[in-house]
């Protein structure tokens, strides 16, 4: 395929405006960063999407907005190579959403598999959000792929249930209208860094046992200072075994010239646990550098972050416009 065929071939993703970004998230940034080179690129914010689970309280998301911005030009988006934008922003999404929910079937709903998990999780913190908006999440997923006529999302494997569905959905609307209006969009997986939260579990905002992204020094070496080691070492003279210890997945990860050198010294009791987090705290502070100095840029010019950001629903809102004259002529409304 050449460069100029690859190149009109849209991709989009997105995520929801929850608070600032951490360390965990970078891979999955580098990867779009990457995409936005080779394909027309559509990330958006997902606004909307956050209000499936904050409906009651969504006075954060604004900012939340705004931080997420800047998180993402920090980390190397670019908006002349792709359309970032909020979803709420374009208002041809609404339009696709109703239209798709007069042909969905219920039971495609009710079957794809997040959903329980959600309902589960947040009915346990006795918030009930049985809401027509949480129902279809995947439905409004689908409508927000199918609206940029992509054929590729940039997802993890918990998002392929989604991905099958718009793929689903999309075959529904050609097959009911008899026109191909939309491509079934293929899931694009990458190889993403799964980095362990600092006690070793997923990282999470909600486990707090996260780097934030671009975080200052002091911050990178108290969250280097709480990371778990190896439970056995007592002593630092002890002989350490370091795939069990998260400090040394990070020295995996982020310090590719002294992980194996580092290694070697833990497993023959030559550095000490203690040594060998503040090592890493010196690599994660030279990682960071570039991008808290970028994100120290875009946060003095919050107007170009604004700017930034209604160009790409310009240029997303057109292909959006293409695409709703396209479904409308199909339904022959």
């Amino acid at each position: 395929m050449s460069n100029e065929n690859q190149a009109t071939k849209a991709v989009l993703s997105g995520m929801r405006p929850t608070g600032r970004l951490h360390l965990g998230h970078y891979s999955v940034l580098e990867n779009w960063a990457v995409l936005q080179k080779e394909y027309d690129a559509y990330f958006f914010i997902a606004d909307y999407h956050a209000l499936t689970t904050a409906f009651d309280n969504p006075s954060f998301i604004r900012q939340n907005i705004h931080d997420m911005a800047l998180d993402w030009l920090a980390a190397g988006l670019n908006p002349e190579c792709s359309s970032i934008f909020v979803q709420s922003q374009v208002k041809e999404l609404p339009d696709l959403h109703i239209l798709f929910s007069m042909i969905t079937p219920l039971s495609w709903l009710e079957r794809v598999p997040t959903f329980k998990d959600q309902v589960s999780q947040f009915s346990k913190g006795g918030k009930d959000i049985m809401t027509y908006g949480f129902l279809g999440y995947p439905q409004l997923m689908a409508a927000d792929i199918l609206l940029y006529r992509a054929f590729g999302v940039p997802v993890g494997e918990d998002q392929i249930p989604h991905v099958e569905f718009c793929r689903e959905l999309a075959r529904r609307f050609n097959y009911l209208y008899q026109k191909q209006v939309f491509l079934e969009p293929q899931a694009l997986m990458s190889k993403i860094k799964q980095l362990p939260g600092l006690d070793g579990r997923k990282m999470s905002k909600s486990y707090g046992n996260y780097i934030t992204l671009g975080a200052e020094r002091k911050e990178i070496e108290q969250r280097v200072r709480q990371m778990v080691t190896d439970p056995a070492r007592i002593r630092k003279d002890d002989l350490g075994h370091p795939e069990v210890c998260t400090v040394y997945t990070y020295h995996k990860f982020y310090n590719n010239d002294e992980h194996e050198q580092i290694k070697c010294d833990c497993e023959k009791g030559c550095i000490g646990c203690v040594a060998c987090k503040k090592r890493l705290a010196a690599r994660l502070d030279e990682y960071m550098t570039p991008i808290r100095e970028r994100r120290a840029y875009f946060a003095e010019k919050p107007q170009l972050v604004k700017d930034i950001l209604h160009e790409g629903k310009q240029r997303a809102s057109q292909k959006a416009a293409e695409t709703m004259a396209m479904v409308h002529d199909a339904m022959g409304i």
